[in-house]
């Protein structure tokens, strides 16, 4: 692997970042403890460098370049050493999975250093043979969601497994004429004047959407450069029973979840509900299945959260609805397609407007709902299982909340990440969202009268 120039969305990940907004993704992965005497702290982080040095996108680092102007190219690091990017950090007395969230959001508020590869793992805890997490860190411009769980995967003993193994080789496949096709230059050429047309399409509606409303909320506080990590845990199984009484998809009932628990938080904190309810920005995979593409390949939908709505099984039906005429339209267009925009680009514009497009963040959204794919086969580490996964995603500027889940092991686990000081009680949100989704499902499949609380779950 050589030198490979950074992809436009890439390149605007790059330069999007600052000391009080790192572009980074994470992931709290906790594991069981392990299963007998072999699997000791020394092992496990020893078992963790030696796989990620084997990944070889996690040697790449990023070096400008002379062309084009601007750019910016992924190389390798000749000085790679795993043991910059692979550290133990220990847990303080008392609950494990209270000090290790705690020590996951401080770690997250560090930018990862942009003179090595863009990545860092930390193994938290670990001793006298109780549980321990590894947080790992990927910078946005290495890798989207499903992109970062690739590369993230070559940690676990079935991933590390199966790479391990020789690679049948197939038949030779015969060169190919380096003489470009005519029928294949002017297809491109019709597509290239297609995707302009589309990014004017996109950079209209993201006009259209614009909202000069930017008074301060808890969701869009200034930022403090701190950050916070909360977790919460749902029964997929229920997830399912609620989909197969109301319809729609698993995403659309929790991005109502998502709706109901702000809504619960704000009555907590004594807040006013918004005269218009909060946006999320929710991403889209652009990735082909069997396309091997790195980087981001990356758009989303703009969508309204109903907080103002009472009622649980309407705000379900508001969002399965919104949903679903923005999968009508398509991922490539709408405002919530911004991303697309960056493909069209020059690499100076990523360079100089970056800190512009991150201020204007928060005139479209105010907070990002993700869900992050997780393999479904039972994953280890050194012969201790994985229990949890709680996804991170960064914080947009001007922005105060992110929410991500995974589903994985018959639970979805969801992963809040928050400015310290803008949602100092995040614990309650997550709390909320527990709560939201126990009263959604007694309601669907309980009998639940509309307005009725059922006891929050001990999480």
């Amino acid at each position: 692997m050589g030198t490979e120039l950074l992809a436009p969305l890439d390149l605007a990940f790059w330069h999007l970042e600052s000391d009080a907004h790192p572009m980074h993704l994470g992931a709290l992965a906790v594991f069981a403890p392990p299963p007998g005497p072999g699997a000791t702290p020394d092992h496990v982080l020893e078992l963790l460098r030696t796989r990620a040095a084997a990944v070889p996108r996690l040697r790449m680092c990023v070096r400008d370049v002379l062309l084009p102007v601007g750019g910016a190219a992924w190389t390798v690091d000749k000085d790679f050493d795993v043991h910059r990017h692979v550290r133990r950090v220990a847990v303080p007395d008392g609950d494990f999975m209270t000090g290790a969230t705690r020590l996951a959001g401080e770690l997250m508020e560090q930018p990862l250093e942009r003179g090595l590869p863009p990545w860092q793992l930390y193994l938290i805890g670990g001793g006298d043979g109780g549980p321990f997490a590894v947080l790992v860190k990927l910078h946005h411009a290495l890798a989207d969601g499903m992109r970062a769980v690739a590369i993230g995967a070559g940690i676990f003993d079935q991933v590390a497994a199966a790479t391990a193994r020789p690679t049948p080789r197939g038949p030779a496949v015969p060169p190919r004429s380096r003489l470009p096709d005519p029928r294949a230059m002017a297809g491109l050429a019709l597509g290239r004047i297609g995707e302009v047309g589309r990014a004017l399409g996109v950079g209209a509606s993201v006009v259209r959407a614009g909202r000069l409303d930017l008074r301060p909320t808890a969701l869009t506080a200034p930022s403090s450069g701190t950050r916070r990590l909360a977790t919460a845990d749902l029964d997929a199984t229920a997830l399912q029973r609620i989909r197969r009484a109301e319809g729609g998809t698993a995403n659309d009932i929790l991005l109502a979840v998502v709706a109901g628990a702000l809504r619960r938080w704000m009555a907590g904190r004594g807040e006013t509900l918004p005269g218009a309810d909060p946006r999320a920005l929710v991403p889209v995979s652009r990735r082909r299945p069997g396309v091997a593409i790195t980087g981001n390949r990356l758009s989303a939908y703009l969508l309204d959260l109903p907080v103002g709505a009472a009622d649980p099984r309407e705000r379900l039906s508001t969002v399965r609805a919104a949903m679903d005429r923005n999968k009508a339209a398509g991922p490539l267009k709408g405002a919530g397609a911004v991303a697309v925009l960056a493909d069209q680009l020059h690499p100076l514009a990523h360079r100089f407007g970056a800190p512009l497009a991150a201020n204007a963040a928060r005139m479209l959204f105010d907070l990002l709902v993700t869900s992050v794919p997780l393999p479904r086969s039972a994953l280890s580490l050194g012969g201790c299982p994985l229990s949890a996964l709680y996804p991170m995603a960064p914080l947009a500027r001007g922005q105060s909340l992110a929410v991500a889940l995974s589903t994985y092991g018959g639970r979805v686990h969801v992963g809040l990440v928050a400015d310290g000081k803008a949602l100092p009680d995040l614990d309650r949100l997550a709390e909320a969202v527990a709560g939201e989704f126990a009263e959604l499902e007694a309601l669907v499949t309980g009998g639940l009268r509309p307005g009725a609380r059922v006891p929050e779950p001990v999480t």
